[in-house]
């Protein structure tokens, strides 16, 4: 058996599409079980333990995870759809807490490899000012935000430098 068969090319999808493309489903799973584990204590990936930090940190998704997990389990039982389960929460004026608590483990891994080069460096400078690194990853939310949007919009890949400018920018305030 060829011991690279996982990653070949499949006809019709990218390159390791499972990796940097989780579906919602993916994600809602992957965050329920981060939180199931710590609440049993159970070994976790350095990555599951990161992810629980964040979900600890935001106690008031506690109910919109319950709710995915409840999802997920009724999936696994009657073969249903997870799709079903909203993105956005709610009246659909609060932020979608899946993707809140992906931007907090993006940018926990952005800093922690300082990619792309100077977050790690102008994240030190919000949290100098801040003084709370839950706020400073607020704050850098707001640019990733930002950075994706003006992406998307223009047809460009991110601009990783106007993303650390913008971060800088917001410790200068």
């Amino acid at each position: 058996m060829d011991s690279f068969a996982p990653f070949a090319r499949i006809e019709g999808r990218a390159d390791n599409c499972p990796v940097f493309a989780p579906s919602p489903t993916d994600v809602r799973r992957f965050f329920v079980e981060a939180g199931r584990k710590r609440r049993a204590s159970l070994p976790s990936t350095p990555l599951e333990t990161i992810a629980a930090d964040w979900v600890d940190a935001h106690p008031e998704y506690a109910a919109d995870l319950a709710r995915a997990a409840t999802g997920l389990a009724e999936e696994a039982d009657a073969a249903g759809s997870v799709a079903a389960l909203p993105n956005a929460v709610g009246d659909g004026a609060r932020e979608n807490p899946f993707l809140h608590l992906s931007m907090h483990l993006s940018i926990t891994e952005q800093i922690g490899v300082d990619q792309p080069r100077g977050i790690r460096d102008a994240y030190g400078q919000l949290l100098a000012r801040s003084g709370s690194p839950h706020e400073a990853q607020h704050e850098i939310m707001e640019c990733l935000g930002r950075m994706l949007w003006d992406s998307q919009r223009n047809g460009r890949a991110p601009d990783g430098d106007a993303y650390v400018e913008c971060i800088r920018h917001r410790a200068r305030r």
